[in-house]
């Protein structure tokens, strides 16, 4: 089953089950991919995985993590994704995805091997906004609630990161309403603390994330894949519930979204969040269950044959794959459990097209 054609209706289809979880490499120069991304991609396009995406990337600048992340926001941006796409298409069909992006809060950020869960200083810094002005975490600065015209800057910067995308010829297109980045910061109770028409009731809160899917679905064309990061669950007392997550999924489905992948935690540094294998595969149960998208899931992910069962038992769609790539990029290669069910015969009947 998980090498089995993953196939969304009228539109891409995937060669297996497994794709490229979007993973941060904290190596782009001023919002441009380097040599690294054409090294780094190109060998996960060879992975076997059956999809790509490409790390979490900013719609605009102050919207970045660290100063080395990837931004789609400018046209030269724009032109140097569309060369780095041009290139990894060379290789093979693999579908290519990119994740955007607004970090608010968590912005303004080091590097995570310099100084972890740490705001940087100085001329190299930047004012981070927010939903509120509740600080990320201790020892980092106050956000700026964001005011309504800042909110519409905001919509403004997908919109034209949306399109950009659409020029740089991705497949793919994934909006990240997780890991407390700044959707989920207007999402999560834990730090909206508004009044306004964006915050207070689960509508309100809802508010900012959909204006923008609408957008997105919008510009995104239908025979593109349209997906979310979404959080299943805050971990946190008064925080975001399954239940409304499942609200906010079905809205997705309403505006024409063809998938989730199912994350959870993030909206502060520390949360109950407990880790074992496939610690939130309860959460995307429960979303299959009740929409018609289809359903991916993170975390701890990487033991195929329990990934198999849940996928012959209808829980989940699909799986992403993040930290094992990084290590070997070729690891599904030596799997005992993907060997046994023929991933090489596959790979081989991939590389002749289908």
């Amino acid at each position: 089953m998980i090498l089995k054609k993953l196939i969304f209706k009228n539109k891409k289809l995937l060669l297996n089950r497994i794709s490229v979880s979007p993973m941060c490499q904290y190596s782009a120069k001023n919002g441009f991919p380097t040599q690294w991304h054409y090294r780094h991609l190109s060998n996960l396009l060879l992975s076997g995985a059956g999809l790509v995406m490409f790390e979490s990337t900013a719609v605009t600048k102050n919207g970045r993590i660290s100063n080395k992340d990837l931004c789609i926001e400018t046209k030269k941006q724009k032109n140097e994704f569309k060369k780095l796409t041009h290139y990894l298409k060379k290789i093979n069909k693999t579908p290519i995805g990119i994740q955007l992006s607004h970090a608010g809060r968590k912005g303004s950020s080091h590097l995570p091997w310099e100084k972890p869960n740490t705001a940087l200083k100085g001329k190299s810094s930047w004012g981070t906004i927010s939903s509120y002005d509740i600080p990320k975490d201790t020892g980092w600065p106050k956000p700026k609630k964001m005011n309504i015209s800042e909110i519409l800057n905001v919509k403004n910067k997908f919109k034209s990161a949306v399109k950009n995308s659409l020029k740089a010829n991705f497949d793919f297109l994934e909006l990240h309403m997780a890991h407390g980045y700044l959707l989920h910061q207007f999402l999560s109770p834990i730090c909206n603390k508004r009044i306004d028409e964006y915050g207070g009731s689960k509508k309100n809160r809802f508010k900012f994330a959909l204006e923008i899917a609408k957008d997105t679905r919008k510009i995104w064309p239908k025979n593109k894949i349209l997906g979310a990061r979404i959080t299943g669950n805050d971990h946190l007392k008064k925080g975001i519930t399954i239940k409304e997550t499942i609200e906010f999924c079905k809205e997705l489905e309403k505006i024409g979204f063809d998938y989730v992948c199912v994350s959870s935690g993030g909206i502060i540094t520390k949360t109950k969040l407990k880790f074992k294998n496939f610690f939130r595969i309860n959460f995307a149960k429960e979303i299959k269950k009740k929409t018609n998208l289809k359903v991916g899931i993170t975390g701890m992910t990487g033991d195929f044959k329990l990934a198999d069962s849940y996928l012959k038992k209808n829980l989940i769609d699909w799986i992403f794959v993040g930290r094992p790539f990084l290590s070997n990029p070729f690891f599904l290669y030596k799997d005992k459990y993907l060997l046994k069910n023929g991933f090489k015969k596959k790979i081989k009947q991939y590389s002749r097209g289908f």
